[in-house]
C-alpha cells in the first residue's frame, strides 16, 4: 500500500469553487430531478437551506422538544427550507398536504443504551423515499469510527440507490465519544464522504480553520446544530459558518430546545438567508419572543375572561 501523502495546504478559502449551469457547488453536472430535489432543500435565491432536524429519535427516543412532533415542529414547518426526520414521524405526523421538502433519515442501529454507536446499517429502502416523494436522505458516516469501513459502504450502496432514482443523499460526518473534533479531522471526513458520491454533506463546525472544511469539500456543507447552546451563542455559530462557506445549516436542539422556538428559527433563517449579523438576529429573537409573548398572554385572558 502506497504511503500516506502528508495533508495538503493550498485551500484557498477566498476563491469559491465555480459552478457552472447550477448555482448549487459541485452540483452542476447532476440529472435533472437531483438537481430538482436539491432547488428544493437549498433556496435558489441565497443558495442556502435552514433544515430542521428532528431525526434524534431514531437513536434517542423522546427527546427533549420532540417529545410531541405534532405539538412542538409541525407549527415550525413554515418557517423551515426543509425537514429532516424519519420515515415513521413523517407518515404519523407530519401533514400530507405540507409542502415543504422532507429528507429521510436512512441509516439506524444502535441506541443510546449502546457503547459503540458507529455499528449502523442502511434502515430504510430507497424505493420507499421515492413513495414518499423526498428530497433527500441522510446516513452516518463514521471515519475513524470502530466500523468505519461499513458505515462508508452504506452510504455509497445509498449514493449508488439514489443515482439511480434521482434521490440526493447528505453524508453526515458522525463524531465518536473519543473522536478528535478539529478541523483536521473534519477536512478528512468530509472530503471523503464527497469524493465517494453524496450530493451533499452535514458536518459540525469549529472555531479554528472551519473555511479550509468547507474550501477542501467540493460539494455543499450544512452545519450541524449540535448540542444546546444560548441563543446568541447559536446565532453567532450558525453565522460563522456561513460566512466560511457552509450552504446552510441543519440545527435541532438549538432551535426546538429554544425557549421561543418560532423567534429562534426566523432569526436563524435572517442568518443563513439574509447575512444578518449575530448581534442583530438576536434582537430580532427577542423581538419575536417579546410579540409572541403578548399574543398568548391576550389568548390566555380572553379564555379565562
Amino acid at each position: 500500500m502506497p504511503e500516506a501523502d502528508q495533508e495538503g495546504q493550498r485551500y484557498a478559502p477566498d476563491q469559491p469553487q465555480a459552478t457552472p449551469g447550477f448555482y448549487l457547488k459541485g452540483s452542476h453536472q447532476l440529472d435533472w430531478g437531483m438537481k430538482n430535489r436539491l432547488a428544493r432543500v437549498f433556496d435558489p435565491a441565497s443558495g442556502r437551506t435552514v433544515m430542521l432536524a428532528v431525526d434524534h429519535g431514531y437513536f434517542q427516543g423522546p427527546t427533549t422538544g420532540l417529545e410531541r412532533i405534532d405539538l412542538s415542529i409541525v407549527p415550525l414547518l413554515p418557517s423551515c427550507d426543509a425537514l429532516f426526520c424519519t420515515r415513521g414521524i413523517l407518515r404519523s405526523v407530519i401533514p400530507a398536504h405540507c409542502q415543504k421538502p422532507m429528507v429521510l433519515r436512512a441509516s439506524g442501529g444502535p441506541s443510546i443504551l449502546r457503547d459503540e454507536l458507529s455499528d449502523e446499517q442502511i434502515a430504510m429502502d430507497m424505493d420507499d423515499a421515492v413513495r414518499l416523494n423526498a428530497a433527500g436522505v441522510g446516513i452516518q458516516v463514521f471515519i475513524g469510527g470502530e466500523h468505519e469501513t461499513r458505515s462508508v459502504h452504506n452510504m455509497t450502496r445509498l449514493v449508488d440507490a439514489g443515482l439511480r432514482a434521482g434521490v440526493p443523499v447528505m453524508g453526515i460526518t458522525a463524531v465518536g465519544k473519543t473522536m478528535v473534533r478539529d478541523a483536521k479531522y473534519f477536512r478528512l471526513a468530509c472530503r471523503i464522504i464527497a469524493e465517494l458520491g453524496a450530493q451533499y454533506v452535514k458536518t459540525y463546525f469549529v472555531e479554528d480553520g472551519f473555511e479550509t472544511v468547507t474550501a477542501s469539500c467540493p460539494v455543499p456543507i450544512v452545519m450541524a446544530g449540535g448540542k444546546k447552546l444560548a441563543e446568541l451563542e447559536a446565532l453567532t455559530m450558525a453565522y460563522n459558518a456561513v460566512q466560511q462557506g457552509a450552504a446552510g445549516v441543519d440545527m435541532g436542539r438549538n432551535i426546538f430546545q429554544s425557549e421561543a422556538p418560532q423567534a429562534m428559527i426566523a432569526a436563524v433563517a435572517a442568518v443563513v438567508h439574509k447575512n444578518m449579523t449575530p448581534k442583530e438576529a438576536f434582537e430580532l429573537f427577542n423581538s419575536l419572543k417579546r410579540r409572541a409573548a403578548a399574543v398568548s398572554e391576550v389568548v390566555r385572558t380572553a379564555n379565562t375572561g
